[in-house]
């Protein structure tokens, strides 16, 4: 460890701390996750259905597409409703129609203000009243019961073809017989309903409901709870508080005597003859293009369908290609690819760290790897499509089809095949890292060491996702599916790409080792002190308790606090393709680091921010709020990493080549253009829109047929098409670049660019 001895303590200390609190609180979340009942009996003792019937409706609705049709508890898609919080008024206003009629002989909307209010009441009373028994038996009125046939019906109808619903079925992106047999809808409308239930039913012991009061519901008093309100002001105090000590160890505690290092002459990484295992690298890169025009030209498929609905400009694909199943791809290819591009940067360091040569058989680990990707995303995808057709066998879908979970919809086989991916992956890192942190040299390996961890991190913490089961609680399946999207890609990749690049510069001999070490140290703590216990902003109304919340709250306020300083590693990054006329040759890669910084502040900072504290989240969460901040994070940060790290590894897999400046140009500014315009004229207006129904009315006319097809926001749909338009013209020329890169087509000679063969 050295002099950096305390900087690894904090690093280790923190993470023993965070993770020990993520355990701690993930034993509550199992505790505490919302019950499913083992009956549902009406008070005369009729049975309406059991806990396998829902489970059975929980598997249902993960074959057509879960979450990437509407969203349930507010995770998913956003053209559909959200199923809770439809279903949940749905059937408080047909229990309030059936009570007015049986009382007053006339429709609810007739009744003057007190008689509404009096049903108001006894309605509350009933809905928010747990009257699940000691044995695990719910018991419902007969009133309720006859309000849950009624919504059930209405649902049976959606997801059929039944000709009364099919104007509904193109508002909200669903194609015609979405779940074919009728005995499966029957159970995905018990599904539905328990999520609902748990979402109006308060804890024992408790003024609060299972998922914290949410959503906004006025009819039942679901409104934000007293512990809303004081964690959210809490992360407001805590996110000032961190970036007043941030700014004053930024002031008084960085080091004065970092000066710029004299650049060396010469690309030092080019001093190395090529590896056969670098060689092979060429097909990975091309992996991420193709991949990478996959996804944004099914971006903008997807989105026209948030227009048309079934259609694309006036021909019906969606009985082929409905959203459902374009917006899992989408979002799949989207993980694919800027994964490559991670895993090709690390794949090209390997050999470079072991001393420029390969490891025994690096190349054939290389290549098995590659065509290990490929068999996987071609798999998952047929699987995808063959499980929402319906045409896969029910008891196959989890496991070869549709998981039905947003960012890991794939297979559980597909899942389980991409984590030993990964893990190979780590082993053809290791064959080049652990020689050279083990070697007895006197060189300082603090860099190396931590580079290792974050390799380790990225290889092993996949594996969290396949914690959960096909019938595992909602509850705890969001506990593990959120430490696949938020702690190993927002945490471990985090680290892993500022520690990459650290270990790139400073091979170049563009910055000391040791300030290199210092500030990788540095920023892997400030990531991971938010990032882990973090985790659980997403989890606040999931059927989680209070202290979930309190956690969530303040953590992930911390994780903006290092974003504030990204303005300086921007510039910083700027500022290195001057250091030397050799640098030049990668301008371009780093351009993409420079707007990593940027999106990183804004995407992943300020939306992130803007949805993160409980009080926010309770009225957004499941609106177009989301998307705003997935896309600028998701795509401005990780994609333009993926991206940054596909060019580099371009530009010494390629040594003569020259990027042309007329294409990068195109691409750098239309892929940042294009994703502003998507946000600036689409994405956070409709947003604002929504978010202002939520408050007023509550989130079920937020994303209401009703509330969506409004001509304004129809219009604002359709504008994102030019948004849409500008980004794929800037996806199409960053692929061209690579492919014709790859190829050789576009390489020119270049003073800087000889490769200096390995003595």
């Amino acid at each position: 460890m050295g002099p950096y001895k305390k900087h690894w303590f904090t690093l280790i200390g923190l993470c023993i701390v965070m993770f020990s609190l993520l355990g701690y609180l993930g034993a509550d979340i199992y505790r505490a996750a919302p019950p499913i009942p083992a009956q549902v009996v009406t008070a005369q003792g009729h049975k309406l259905f059991g806990q396998d019937d829902i489970l059975d409706g929980q598997t249902a609705w993960q074959s057509v597409g879960g979450m990437q049709l509407g969203s349930i508890w507010g995770h998913g898609a956003y053209q559909a409703p959200d199923w809770t919080a439809d279903w949940l008024h749905r059937e408080l206003s047909a229990w309030l129609e059936m009570a007015a009629q049986e009382r007053h002989h006339k429709p609810y909307g007739d009744l003057d203000v007190g008689a509404q209010a009096a049903l108001r009441a006894e309605l509350q009373a009933e809905y928010r009243g747990n009257r699940m028994g000691a044995d695990d038996t719910l018991t419902v009125s007969e009133r309720r019961a006859q309000a849950m046939a009624q919504t059930a019906a209405y649902y049976d109808q959606l997801f059929s073809d039944a000709p009364a619903l099919r104007g509904s079925r193109e508002s909200f992106a669903m194609k015609e017989n979405t779940l074919p047999s009728a005995e499966r809808r029957a159970q995905m409308t018990k599904f539905f309903f328990w999520t609902a239930w748990a979402a109006a039913t308060e804890r024992p012991n408790s003024k609060v409901t299972y998922t914290n009061n949410w959503p906004h519901e006025p009819l039942i008093g679901n409104v934000p709870s007293s512990e809303n309100v004081v964690w959210s002001i809490a992360s407001v105090v805590i996110l000032l508080a961190g970036v007043g000590f941030l700014v004053w160890g930024w002031s008084f505690l960085r080091h004065q005597d970092d000066e710029d290092m004299a650049a060396p002459a010469q690309d030092p990484l080019t001093r190395f003859a090529l590896t056969p295992s670098q060689r092979a690298l060429g097909k990975y890169l091309l992996l991420v293009a193709g991949l990478f025009i996959f996804q944004v030209m099914l971006g903008g498929f997807t989105a026209h369908y948030t227009v048309e609905g079934q259609e694309f400009y006036g021909i019906d694909v969606s009985q082929w290609f409905p959203y459902s199943l374009t917006r899992t791809w989408h979002i799949q290819s989207a993980l694919f690819w800027i994964a490559t591009g991670f895993l090709a940067l690390g794949l090209f360091l390997a050999p470079v760290i072991n001393g420029g040569k390969d490891p025994k058989f690096q190349k054939l680990g290389v290549d098995v790897l590659f065509w290990a990707l490929v068999f996987v995303c071609v798999g998952s995808f047929v699987g995808n499509y063959l499980a929402i057709a319906q045409i896969m066998p029910p008891e196959w879908n989890f496991w070869l089809g549709h998981q039905g979970y947003e960012f890991v919809d794939l297979g559980r086989f597909w899942q389980t095949l991409k984590w030993v991916g990964m893990l190979l992956w780590l082993v053809l890192m290791l064959r080049g890292v652990l020689p050279a942190l083990l070697a007895r040299n006197g060189e300082d390996k603090n860099l190396l060491a931590l580079l290792t961890c974050s390799c380790g991190a990225i290889g092993l913490f996949y594996g969290a996702g396949l914690f959960y089961g096909e019938r595992t609680s909602l509850t705890i399946m969001e506990y593990w599916r959120w430490w696949v999207v938020h702690l190993w890609v927002e945490g471990f990749f985090e680290v892993f790409a500022t520690t990459g690049l650290a270990f790139v510069f400073s091979s170049m001999g563009l910055v000391s080792r040791r300030m290199a070490t210092t500030a990788s140290l540095a920023s892997a703590s400030l990531f991971l002190l938010g990032g882990i216990p973090g985790t659980f902003h997403h989890l606040y109304f999931a059927g989680t308790t209070t202290p979930v919340m309190a956690v969530g709250a303040a953590f992930s306020a911390l994780e903006v606090v290092p974003l504030i300083v990204l303005g300086h590693e921007a510039w910083e990054n700027w500022r290195l393709q001057r250091r030397a006329p050799w640098m030049q040759q990668v301008k371009w890669p780093l351009m993409c680091f420079v707007a990593v910084a940027f999106w990183n502040m804004l995407g992943a900072g300020v939306f992130g921010f803007m949805i993160n504290p409980p009080i926010s989240l309770y009225y957004v969460q499941g609106l177009n709020t989301t998307p705003l901040h997935a896309h600028a994070a998701l795509f401005g940060v990780y994609g333009f990493l993926a991206l940054g790290f596909t060019l580099m590894v371009l530009r010494y897999v390629r040594p003569q080549l020259v990027f042309s400046e007329g294409l990068m140009k195109t691409a750098f500014w239309c892929l940042n253009g294009g994703l502003v315009l998507m946000i600036a004229t689409s994405l956070l207006p409709i947003g604002i829109l929504q978010f202002h129904a939520s408050v007023s009315e509550g989130l079920w006319w937020a994303r209401s047929e009703a509330f969506m097809q409004q001509p304004l926001l129809e219009t604002l749909r359709w504008v994102r098409t030019f948004g849409d338009v500008v980004f794929i013209v800037g996806a199409v020329a960053m692929a061209w670049q690579v492919v014709s890169g790859v190829r050789g087509s576009s390489a020119a000679s270049h003073p800087s660019a000889t490769v200096i063969p390995a003595k």
